[in-house]
């Protein structure tokens, strides 16, 4: 049997959520399908307070936000959340294909949102394979969500947004941090959360990185070395540090499978943090009817998430004819609200790779993104 539905979105994180609801709130039927037992993504993990404006959820924690989008789409009645689905394939014939509670499923949609998010990067270096390395996600998991205090002392690779707020989360556990090494030059993150970090007594190192690490049974300790002006090891300059854990924040890389499954036309652009579908100015890919929004179509905070979220969710519901005026007019508020978040000196990054995607476009037929 076939299930049809209006709108399929993939992933209930915080760009999943704001499609569903913007879809619906133009008048179309929704389907989300999420793989975890749970939606909110990578909200429910996030204790921080947002940055941005009050349209972006400026001044709430993360958790209370993801909290908010998921009882709106659970209060809709156009929307139908359907947890522990997993989105195995989409085919040429329309056909979405799910496993979900074991069960599998086929879906036939009318336009199709991919919200896959994306996954965390790892180093390679001696060692790597020890119990007691983590990536910050995993950590922020076991603190946040499970409860579990995850470390005694530990060091922290990365000095970028995620990187910081983490290195706070684990002070306020109670965990022992003997610092905070990066590769770059400069630290990566927003000045506020490395204030509160130095504020606590915790070095940040700029221009270091992991060199090996060590330990019988699980980790012991790291041996963090200096880097010079091209990114090389100066050798002499190495150092250990005694941790029980070490957690890598490192970066993330968008989850494009299903985009690459589905014959969209992908590009690497190195600001958007690896392959990316080419998108229009409506998030829309070379495949007609399908979406993409969020981290899948390239990493940015999770304001920029919701945003594309509900762009993409009211580009697809106005593509299906509900309501085209306001449509039109939410979809330019939408457009602007992005550009907006942009462009302040973080969004350069971001501006960037857009750029390089109109031209990956302009070269691949025509397919562009404003």
């Amino acid at each position: 049997m076939i299930k049809d539905t209006e709108i399929l979105v993939i992933g209930a994180g915080p760009a999943g959520l704001a499609a569903a609801s913007a879809a619906a709130f133009l008048g179309a039927s929704v389907l989300i399908c999420e793989r975890d037992d749970a939606p909110g993504g990578q909200l429910v993990k996030q204790t921080h307070k947002f940055f941005g404006s009050e349209k972006q959820y400026a001044g709430d924690r993360g958790i209370y936000i993801g909290r908010r989008l998921t009882g709106a789409v659970r209060e809709n009645p156009q929307i139908e959340l359907m947890t522990n689905a997993t989105v195995l394939g989409i085919y040429d014939d329309g056909i979405v294909t799910v496993l979900h509670d074991n069960r599998h499923l086929k879906i036939r949609p009318q336009k199709t949102i991919v919200a896959t998010g994306a996954a965390e990067k790892f180093l390679a270096f001696p060692g790597n394979d020890l119990p007691g390395i983590y990536g910050a996600g995993a950590v922020q998991t076991l603190m946040n969500v499970a409860g579990v205090r995850p470390a005694e002392r530990v060091l922290m690779v990365g000095a970028g947004n995620i990187g910081l707020i983490v290195t706070y989360q684990l002070l306020q556990a109670g965990v022992q941090v003997a610092g905070v090494i990066e590769a770059a030059p400069k630290i990566g993150g927003y000045l506020v959360h490395a204030s509160k970090i130095r504020r606590a007594g915790v070095p940040i190192l700029t221009r270091h990185t992991v060199c090996e690490a060590f330990g019988t049974d699980q980790l012991e300790g790291v041996r963090i070395c200096r880097l010079d002006d091209q990114g090389q090891k100066i050798p002499g300059s190495e150092e250990t540090v005694a941790c029980d854990t070490l957690c890598l924040a490192v970066g993330l890389t968008p989850l494009t499978e299903l985009c690459w499954q589905a014959g969209c036309e992908m590009a690497w652009i190195r600001e958007l943090s690896g392959h990316v579908p080419i998108v229009d100015e409506n998030l829309e890919t070379s495949v007609p009817g399908l979406y993409a929004a969020g981290d899948v179509s390239g990493i940015e905070e999770a304001s920029s998430a919701m945003v594309e979220g509900r762009l993409a969710g009211l580009a697809a519901a106005g593509s299906l004819g509900y309501r085209p005026e306001q449509a039109k007019e939410e979809i330019l508020a939408a457009r602007a609200e992005l550009a907006e978040l942009r462009s302040g000196p973080t969004g350069g990054k971001i501006m960037a790779g857009l750029a390089r995607m109109r031209e990956a476009g302009k070269t691949k037929g025509g397919v562009f993104v404003c």
